[in-house]
């Protein structure tokens, strides 16, 4: 059937409240909830937002026009959002956004007393996932000592009775939870716990601490509680096969990893440019300088690694050997960050990308992308939160490949040999293609 000219309703309407949950109360997330409260009021602008400021083309020849995406898809209203949140440092919102010193006060006290009532809930946290943090606001064990850390089956029980308790204190209709906390260690792939759903259940309950990362018990609760959970850092968490069979089983949307800000969004949008003019690559090295609590966090070699494995994986499936042996055979990849405290939130990233053009003569292209790493993560996080809410209300559950456009390292079904999509005009395809869908359009552009 054509859809073209008319439009057919598939989605839920977004009444009520939406609740939304954010692991982490530092630097990206109060910059995210005050810019939010801030716009409410008429005292800001949510620039970088899609859901905000994008339009797409539905329909085609005289029927063409272009929709901001409320008014092609049912989007929850930001005068509708209920914030919550969980760290390990007890401060309020308001004192948590003062001292990550991202924002100017002036354009945080006229929300102040709306960020002083968001207190956060004791996280479920294990020190040994992020080395470099040491608050004392955290879940201990209702079996154990008051210093005792709870199981991971423990944990997740805590956090689903945290979701409902906010729920119903704040009298939301829906929940979307978003990881915007600290990156953990590594966690590589462990089949025996990893594969299936039973596995990690009994892994959970058995209190695998070595298998099961604290964030794991954060998207387990979530879902199992109805709320679409984001990964917004690097973390395997919900990017193995038994959360994607817990997100089939509750029908509920997950997406993940890693927010895409500053340096991977330059990259996958430059290296489709070196791939579309056939310029062949010798290699790209990216640096960066970082100084707030995720610089802190990074700077161990262990969270690094997390970190690394996801910035890497930008490239490879952009520049293939395979598909131009000539161009991208044995080109060099090298990420870095640094911890560098003068400079807080201010990141500054560097790309050395050394190229070659006729005849394999060598060329070279600098970038230097001086940004403002939680200015940039801040309107990702209320597209993701719209967004995850809008694909539950359309019945869309599993991973979101759609979400793509806004993740360094999107999820794939790499069991399956899938490869994930990280050319940043595919994923914006995606995106075009998943909201026309949605709002009961063709999903007319085709990804080349």
């Amino acid at each position: 059937m054509n859809r073209t000219n008319e439009k057919q309703e598939t989605v839920k309407p977004a009444e009520g409240k939406l609740g939304i949950l954010v692991v982490g109360c530092g630097a990206v997330a109060t910059t995210f909830m005050t810019g939010v409260l801030m716009t409410r009021r008429g005292l800001a602008k949510p620039v970088g937002a899609m859901t905000q400021y994008d339009k797409i083309r539905v329909g085609r020849g005289a029927n063409k026009k272009y929709l901001p995406y409320s008014e092609i898809v049912p989007l929850a209203r930001l005068e509708d959002i209920e914030f919550g949140t969980w760290d390990v440092y007890p401060q309020n919102a308001y004192q948590a956004a003062i001292y990550a010193e991202v924002l100017k006060e002036k354009d945080i006290n006229p929300v102040r007393e709306e960020l002083e009532r968001i207190v956060p809930m004791q996280a479920a946290f294990d020190k040994n996932y992020v080395k470099r943090l040491d608050g004392d606001n955290v879940k201990h064990s209702v079996r154990g000592g008051a210093d005792q850390m709870p199981t991971r089956w423990e944990m997740v029980e805590a956090l689903r009775n945290d979701i409902r308790r906010f729920r119903e204190e704040k009298q939301c209709a829906r929940i979307v939870v978003l990881w915007a906390a600290s990156t953990e260690i590594y966690v590589p792939y462990y089949e025996p716990v990893h594969a299936n759903l039973d596995a990690l259940t009994q892994a959970m309950k058995a209190d695998d601490r070595e298998h099961v990362a604290p964030s794991m018990c954060y998207a387990y609760a979530a879902l199992l509680e109805g709320a679409p959970f984001i990964m917004g850092a690097p973390n395997t968490t919900v990017d193995i096969p038994a959360m994607w069979q817990l997100a089939e089983q509750t029908r509920m949307p997950i997406a993940g990893k890693d927010f895409k800000t500053g340096q991977t969004l330059v990259k996958s949008g430059f290296a489709p440019i070196i791939g579309t003019r056939c310029l062949g690559l010798n290699g790209w090295f990216s640096t960066n300088i970082l100084g707030n609590r995720d610089g802190l966090v990074l700077d161990d070699p262990d969270n690094f690694r997390t970190k690394e494995v996801s910035k890497l994986s930008t490239l490879e499936t952009i520049l293939r050997a395979e598909d131009q042996p000539d161009l991208y055979t044995g080109y060099h990849h090298k990420v870095r960050i640094e911890y560098y405290p003068p400079r807080n939130d201010n990141k500054e990233g560097w790309d050395n990308i050394d190229i070659f053009g006729w005849m394999g003569y060598p060329m070279q292209v600098k970038i230097n992308f001086l940004c403002r790493d939680s200015i940039l993560a801040a309107p990702l996080l209320l597209d993701l939160a719209l967004l995850s809410d809008l694909a539950a209300r359309a019945g869309r559950y599993g991973i979101q490949r759609f979400l793509s456009f806004y993740l360094k390292s999107p999820m794939h079904d790499f069991t399956q040999g899938e490869q994930a999509v990280n050319n940043l005009y595919q994923q914006y395809t995606m995106l075009k293609n998943a909201i026309r869908e949605m709002g009961g359009y063709e999903p007319d552009e085709e990804i080349d």
